[in-house]
Parts: structure tokens; sequence; C-alpha cells
């Protein structure tokens, strides 16, 4: 009786952890990132607003952070904890079958750039994962005591969140609304070090660039965190301009008017962005630019 005992109590512990180990997981991810997290938040077309999105991010995040945190302590887990958990796997199970049946076959955000996965892929993990906390709630017991602790960790939680990722405003980010990437899906241009080259699709200085950019990775090694806007006629194809040059990046197709905004006298124009701001933008002498910006992303 007392092995059978042991056996349950271990298979309880393992899995209490490894729930809790995923919550955590998510939310650190997340916090990496947390850019990254708020255009996924944005793609369900429920908020349209940047900041909003933020603020909602890192609320989830903190939830998720909390509820992680808050599953390797004994108290309140049957009536507070693991009830919360379950709500969240479920209400993002939702959010991902509908992402899935309208087709988004993105990286979901669940885990942020550190592991990539699609809605499908999520909704199995989350499957899973609600059948876990079914069980421990089934199996758990209900010590309702020391009400200071889980609050405790709710308190830290939501505090460490936006002390770690503060929100900033984004209206001086003209970066910021170019989310969505072919050949990478959802992008944030507003973290880290950035490239984004400024191409207009039938120009041929624009090409001799792209060509020069192609010469220049063979030589060294492919460029990290190099995006291409393009802007055209309606008629005009941006797969007509990645034959000819043979440049294997993601890109995005923009406006004219967003085009006249971002480039110089003349295309190309290449910015240096950090963090979404400009750090510095090329109009020539694109070769020793690129190679400086390695050099630098290296150090």
């Amino acid at each position: 009786m007392n092995k059978l005992l042991n056996k349950y109590t271990t298979v309880f512990n393992l899995l209490k952890i490894i729930l809790a180990i995923v919550f955590i997981l998510s939310a650190i991810s997340k916090l990496l990132a947390p850019g990254l997290f708020e255009i996924t938040i944005l793609d369900q077309g429920l908020i349209t607003s940047r900041e909003v999105a933020a603020y909602l991010g890192r609320l989830l995040i903190a939830m998720e952070l909390f509820i992680g945190i808050a599953l390797l302590q004994p108290y309140y887990i049957k009536k507070i904890v693991l009830p919360l958990s379950l709500l969240t796997l479920i209400g993002f199970t939702g959010i991902l079958s509908y992402s899935y049946l309208i087709g988004d076959t993105n990286n979901c955000g669940c885990f942020g750039e550190m592991i990539k996965m699609s809605p499908l892929e999520a909704i199995v993990k989350n499957i899973v994962l609600i059948f876990i906390g079914v069980y421990l709630f089934i199996k758990s017991d209900c010590k309702a005591q020391k009400f200071y602790i889980p609050t405790l960790i709710l308190f830290i939680s939501f505090i460490g969140v936006f002390i770690v990722a503060p929100i900033k405003s984004y209206e001086d980010l003209t970066f910021s609304k170019y989310t969505n990437f072919k050949n990478e899906g959802r992008v944030d241009l507003t973290e880290g070090n950035k490239l984004v080259a400024i191409f207009f699709i039938d120009c041929e200085h624009c090409m001799e660039t792209a060509n020069e950019i192609v010469k220049l990775e063979n030589e060294t090694a492919k460029l990290n965190n190099f995006y291409m806007l393009f802007a055209g006629e309606e008629t005009d194809s941006v797969q007509h301009f990645l034959s000819l040059t043979n440049i294997e990046h993601p890109y995005l197709r923009i406006s004219i008017d967003d085009f006249f905004e971002l480039i110089g006298s003349s295309p190309p124009r290449i910015y240096w962005l950090q963090n979404g701001k400009v750090k510095e933008f090329w109009d020539d002498n694109f070769r020793n630019n690129l190679v400086r910006f390695q050099n630098e992303s290296i150090n």
C-alpha cells in the first residue's frame, strides 16, 4: 500500500513539475522578445493598438509566470492555481484554434522564438497539458493555508515582468508597423539590431545592390536580421527581382507612399535599426557598411 502511495505521489509531483516548467519556460521565452507576442495578439484582430497589445501581453506573461512558480509550492493548488492554469490553457487553445481555422501557419508565439510552433502543434501541446492539469486537480488535496505565499508570488510576477520588459512608445518607431514578412512570418523590427533595405522592384541600382549583397554573403557569411521592403507598380513582381538577383531574405511589399517616406533622393537605402530606432542609414558604400555591421554584431 505504501509503495503504491509513493508511486502515485512521485507521478503527481513529476507531472506538477512538468506543468510548472512549461508555464515558466513559456513566460521567460516571451519576455526575451515581448514584441513578437504583441504582434501575435494584434494578428488575432481583436486589438488594433500596439500599446494595448503590449499591456495585455505582459499581463498574460505575468499570469503564466505566476502559475508556473505557484505550482512549485503547496498552497491553494486546488482552489486557485490549477483552475487558473486550466482556464489559461483552454483560453489559449481557443485562440489557437481560431488561428488554425483561418489558415495561420506562423509561429504561434507560445515559446517566443525559442521554440517555434505552428498553431496546430501548440493545440496538441495544450491538450496534453490540459489532461495533465485535470489529473493533478483530481489527485491534489486542498491546502488552503498561507494565502500570503501565492499572493506574494503573484505580486512579484507582475512587478517583475513590467520591470524586465517595460512598455515602450511606438509612436516614433516608423518600422513598427511592418510585422509580417514572406519567408519568415511574424517579425518585430523594434527589438535588437536589424537591417532593413528599401528597394524599388524595377530599379537597376537596387538590383545591383542586391547582387552586391549576395556576393558579400558568398565571400563572408549570410547577413543576420536582414529584411527587405519592396515597392513598385502593381504589375511589377517581387519574385522577378528575387530571381534576377538570387537574394534570399524575408521581404514585404509596401505602398508607394511608404516607399517615398523611407527613401532618399533615389533608391536603394538600407537602415540600421537598434530597438526600432534608426542608428544609421546608407544610400551608398553598402559593402563596407554591411561588413561593419557584421563585425559589430559579432562583437
